[in-house]
């Protein structure tokens, strides 16, 4: 797997896991929803041990299918509902973190590609 399709995968899944972030906060007040998450972590190692492996048809790239859990261990108010906006805020800002992480990796890897391509200068 090439550098630039481990970093397209990484980006999908942070925005995966900003999605399900948000999906937690815009239900808020719902009664009885349950805060999700993705473990991102263990769904990128999932992801870089499949792309180490050469698929049939020679593409790179992964198929993502993340899977989202229940996140365990939050305060439920009395209306059955654990969503915590703190909670969230810190999970969403964590996660645009590594999102800007890979932007800077590839934007550097092309600032290289770019700079090979012109000589060095």
């Amino acid at each position: 797997m090439t550098q630039m399709s481990m970093l397209e995968n990484y980006l999908k899944l942070a925005s995966s896991r900003e999605q399900s972030i948000s999906a937690n906060m815009a239900n808020i007040d719902t009664p009885g929803y349950r805060t999700r998450d993705i473990n991102f972590e263990s769904e990128l190692n999932k992801v870089m041990s499949a792309g180490s492996r050469p698929s049939e048809d020679g593409a790179e790239a992964v198929q993502l299918s993340p899977v989202v859990h229940e996140v365990q261990g939050l305060m439920e108010r009395p209306d059955g509902n654990n969503v915590s906006l703190d909670h969230e805020g810190l999970m969403l800002a964590r996660t645009q973190l590594q999102y800007q992480l890979a932007i800077q990796l590839i934007q550097n890897h092309f600032h290289q590609t770019l700079s090979a391509i012109n000589g060095g200068s």
